[in-house]
């Protein structure tokens, strides 16, 4: 048979063998698109596609080739990120605000080609995953500066949905006023009441009043009604194309980094498997304490004994019963282990109220 010809049968059977490997890699990737929907997951994890790649690299003998398989690799997975992406172009994301919001951008960045849902607030936005109207929630949980979103925190502890993911965006804020105006002419300025804290310096320093509005987007929409040019904004740069506004100064926040952490709310908590490897993992806890000396360090000691460091402790008033509070615990670790399950049993019997808001890396 000649060499050329018995080459060519050869690849073909390669090919046919390499198309229902591809079929059923493809497969794989769509059920793993649908746990990722059921759990509010983002599509890329870019973490896990360079380790994936570092090691099945090494699985290639010939030197020579090897950069061609992680090329290959790479291709073939954002083939499969693509076809996930097409499969939860249905994935309804709920977030507090309108269009150009910092959470729709936060939400953007997780879920690219899903369908946004814009709610006039975050219990709103929360809700609407609690009665099944969209599948996951995007909302800001903590900003740097400003500290954290009460409000959202607290429907961590009242509601029954779960954090799998939280995304940090860094916020870089923007003075907008209608086309024609300047900096110098703004006298008043509206924005997130946050928003306005983590500006106070620049605003005290050029002498302008302020008006809190319920979010960043809702100010601009705000100004566009009122058309007046000493009236400002405070907001992204998204917002200014969304509503035809200009930058007058960027980078007004305070100096050093500015970022807001925002987490995904699901109905689905996110378990990894006790033996999984994850590295960054971490939970969030929100519990009481029984009404008795010693009894909120009895719950953190019991925490730190089974070797969970906390990066992240807070208190917050119960709306229920004046003056006695809740506690927020950010911890670093796997929890779905056997310890994490030994721990919670313990902190069970130690406090008088405690729940997994969820986990995630």
């Amino acid at each position: 048979m000649d060499e050329l010809l018995a080459c060519r049968e050869e690849i073909q059977e390669i090919d046919r063998q390499m198309a229902e490997l591809f079929e059923r890699r493809m497969g794989v990737a769509k059920r793993i698109g649908a746990y990722k929907q059921k759990r509010g997951l983002a599509v890329r994890d870019k973490a896990r596609e360079a380790k994936l790649i570092e090691k099945n690299k090494a699985l290639i003998g010939e030197d020579d080739i090897r950069s061609y398989y992680v090329r290959f690799l790479q291709e073939t997975i954002d083939l499969s990120v693509a076809l996930q992406e097409k499969e939860m172009g249905g994935l309804k994301v709920a977030y507090g605000g309108v269009e150009g919001a910092y959470a729709n951008i936060a939400a953007k960045k997780m879920f690219p080609g899903a369908n946004f849902i814009s709610k006039s607030d975050f219990e709103d936005a929360y809700k609407s995953v609690e009665s099944g109207a969209c599948d996951c929630a995007v909302l800001p949980i903590e900003n740097s500066f400003a500290g954290e979103v009460g409000t959202v925190m607290d429907l961590m502890y009242t509601g029954s949905l779960f954090v799998n993911q939280v995304y940090d965006l860094p916020i870089r804020h923007r003075l907008l006023g209608l086309p024609g105006s300047s900096a110098e002419k703004i006298k008043t300025v509206i924005s997130h009441p946050q928003a306005l804290a983590q500006c106070s310096g620049y605003l005290s320093k050029h002498g302008m009043e302020t008006i809190s509005e319920r979010n960043t987007s809702a100010a601009a929409q705000r100004l566009t009604e009122l058309q007046d040019p000493t009236v400002g904004v405070i907001a992204s740069e998204e917002t200014a194309e969304l509503f035809h506004l200009e930058i007058l100064n960027s980078d007004i926040q305070k100096p050093g980094t500015n970022t807001t952490r925002f987490a995904v709310f699901s109905r689905v908590q996110n378990t990894p498997s006790e033996t999984a490897k994850v590295e960054d993992a971490k939970f969030i806890l929100v519990f009481t304490t029984k009404n008795e000396a010693g009894a909120l360090a009895s719950m953190l000691s019991t925490i730190g004994a089974h070797g969970y460091n906390m990066r992240n402790l807070k208190s917050r008033p119960l709306k229920s019963l004046p003056w006695n509070y809740y506690f927020y615990v950010e911890g670093e670790g796997n929890i779905h282990t056997k310890n994490g399950s030994d721990m919670m049993r313990e902190l069970s019997v130690l406090g008088a109220d405690i729940k997994l808001v969820g986990s995630y890396s």
